[in-house]
């Protein structure tokens, strides 16, 4: 594991399954550059071994001593170290494409790997978090899950692979979450295709505990001790037709001005949202999504990365979208973004087309090994 102390993620082999607790609960398991490290290390040892056939993540919360039951679940993740890429923006800090290059690498590794992961979805799972559940084997929410891709909130998109995950949503949900960053409960993830099964947030340890201590013959069996344990769960589910009409259409602009004109409360309250995020990235998230439904994982990451790279680098910090988003929220708390441009009308299509313009050479890219 990474020797950095404190250490924020907890890696343990059980009886035949591996088993990842993310513990860094001051910051709701915000993903730093050395989580990042520890839980693909752990990932890559456990692939190799023919004694693990499964693995679990998991969050801690504030509650409880160290090692009790309590201390376990509550909260999944709420993403990444939004300060830290704020603070390493500012320096120059090369540490912050270290980070977005690791992360999409992990996403990447998490879809793609040769054994069933479950995750323990409870609690706020948002950004990062998503990224560490989405193409798995199976996600378990429960009643207080509070899920959401937020990035546009803050000036980014919604990275990990969102455009990935979000774009295979039915209809036009994509566009919706990744555009308005709503929250959603443990029902509607499950309709929209983001988790698979709902359970009581009470029986998460003992069914943990389980896991950990049973010997299963191959991950076809942990799988099997797994879903017969679980509820069956149905969903009615399904974005309002108002929405649905809305967020099909091929432009913010017309997203926006068909909302305007519902004379219904939902329209007008989604419009008010959109109204709050950066214009700049409503545009660039919206043909993220559409483009990404044709793209396969490994194609739709290293996008991201050259999208993520943009935010960053694009403009002067100064003028980073991002930078202001994360300041206006986390920094300043001033919830008073001077977004550029302002208004959605004013987006020049030729700055969002720079986003989808890669800044460094196919051979050379940081990701380039995915597949």
């Amino acid at each position: 594991m990474n020797n950095s102390k404190p250490s924020h993620v907890l890696a343990e082999r059980g009886a035949s399954v591996g088993l990842i607790s993310l513990h860094r609960p001051e910051a709701m398991n915000a993903l730093s550059l050395g989580m990042i490290g520890d839980i693909t290390q752990a990932l890559l040892q456990w692939r190799d071994d023919p004694e693990v056939q499964l693995v679990a993540l998991r969050g801690s919360n504030k509650a409880g001593a160290a090692g009790t039951p309590e201390r376990w679940f509550g909260h999944f993740c709420a993403g990444g170290d939004i300060r830290f890429f704020h603070d390493a923006a500012k320096a120059g800090d090369s540490a912050l494409d270290d980070f977005f290059t690791q992360e999409y690498a992990l996403n990447h590794l998490i879809q793609t790997y040769g054994k069933p992961i479950v995750a323990f979805m409870d609690g706020v799972v948002m950004g990062g978090g998503m990224g560490l559940c989405q193409g798995i084997a199976l996600r378990i929410v429960t009643e207080k899950t509070k899920m959401a891709m937020p990035e546009t909130k803050i000036g980014l998109f919604p990275d990990v692979g969102g455009g990935h995950f979000l774009s295979r949503c039915p209809g036009a949900v994509g566009e919706y979450l990744a555009l308005t960053g709503e929250v959603i409960a443990a029902d509607t993830a499950i309709a929209y295709g983001l988790a698979d099964v709902r359970m009581a947030a009470s029986e998460q340890a003992g069914l943990w505990q389980g896991l950990a201590c049973t010997a299963f013959a191959s991950a076809e069996q942990a799988l099997s001790f797994l879903k017969e344990r679980l509820p069956d769960t149905n969903s009615g589910a399904s974005l309002p037709a108002v929405l649905q009409a809305a967020f099909s259409l091929p432009t913010v602009a017309q997203i926006l001005a068909a909302l305007d004109a519902g004379g219904d409360a939902l329209s007008q309250q989604t419009a008010a949202a959109l109204r709050e995020r950066s214009p700049l990235m409503l545009h660039v998230t919206l043909e993220q999504i559409r483009r990404a439904r044709s793209m396969d994982l490994a194609d739709e990451l290293r996008m991201e990365w050259d999208m993520v790279w943009r935010c960053f680098h694009h403009r002067p910090v100064a003028d980073s979208e991002t930078v202001e988003g994360i300041r206006a929220l986390a920094v300043d708390k001033d919830h008073q973004p001077r977004w550029k441009p302002a208004q959605i009308a004013d987006v020049d299509p030729a700055e969002v087309a720079q986003f989808f313009i890669s800044p460094v050479a196919p051979e050379a890219h940081p990701l380039r090994q995915l597949r």
